[in-house]
């Protein structure tokens, strides 16, 4: 992981006072969550992730979001196949000790695993899908995409359902690749391209939440 978001705010400036102004420093806690107070958080909707004890509170997907989703979640799995040796979920998570839990709207791990595992114990990520929208476009850009990559995701699709791309990004890269038409994906330990067509995908798209 990156170097652990600072959490105190210092060198506050209060304001004057007297007459002669005075610049206090003045530390502000930030909470620190846990796996385990994420466990405890109602199911009020709302979608609750950590990245390094940092909180990212999202409302739910609209209808748009799902739609992608959905196509995206067909078109995977019809490439893949049923002998391609993967998963897809579509509930995932991608969860790294006790700080650390982000859950992407698609998850592809290899088939090894079974319904007795559990997500801290998955570490081989083949694929993680996040579509974005305005409410949660920053953290997926600034802080899910990286921390994905460095846990070792071995590659990250940002869906823009404006600009009708994808965006990919894998490990070590500075910028992404960016694909408005057909989006070729070779997963580990798959010796052929999986094809997915972005025209089907955005179909009807123009605008969405």
């Amino acid at each position: 992981m990156e170097a652990p978001l600072s959490r105190i705010i210092s060198h506050a400036e209060l304001p004057p006072l007297t007459p002669s102004h005075h610049i206090m420093g003045m530390p502000l806690s930030v909470p620190r969550y846990t796996v385990d107070d994420l466990d405890h958080f109602p199911d009020d909707g709302w979608k609750y992730e950590l990245v390094d004890g940092v909180l990212l509170m999202t409302p739910g997907p609209g209808v748009p979001h799902e739609f992608v989703v959905e196509r995206i979640h067909r078109a995977l799995a019809a490439a893949l196949g049923p002998d391609a040796g993967a998963r897809i979920f579509t509930r995932g998570s991608v969860q790294f000790g006790k700080f650390t839990r982000m859950e992407p709207d698609l998850l592809v791990i290899p088939d090894h695993y079974t319904p007795k595992s559990v997500w801290d114990d998955m570490r081989d990520w083949w694929l993680a899908v996040e579509v974005l929208s305005p409410s949660g476009r920053a953290y997926d850009l600034d802080i899910k995409r990286p921390a994905y990559l460095t846990l070792g995701v071995a590659e990250v699709w940002l869906v823009d359902t404006v600009a009708l791309a994808i965006q990919v990004w894998k490990p070590g890269a500075e910028t992404a690749e960016i694909v408005t038409d057909t989006l070729r994906w070779r997963p580990p330990g798959i010796d052929r391209d999986l094809v997915t067509d972005l025209a089907e995908v955005f179909q009807d798209f123009t605008d969405s939440d």
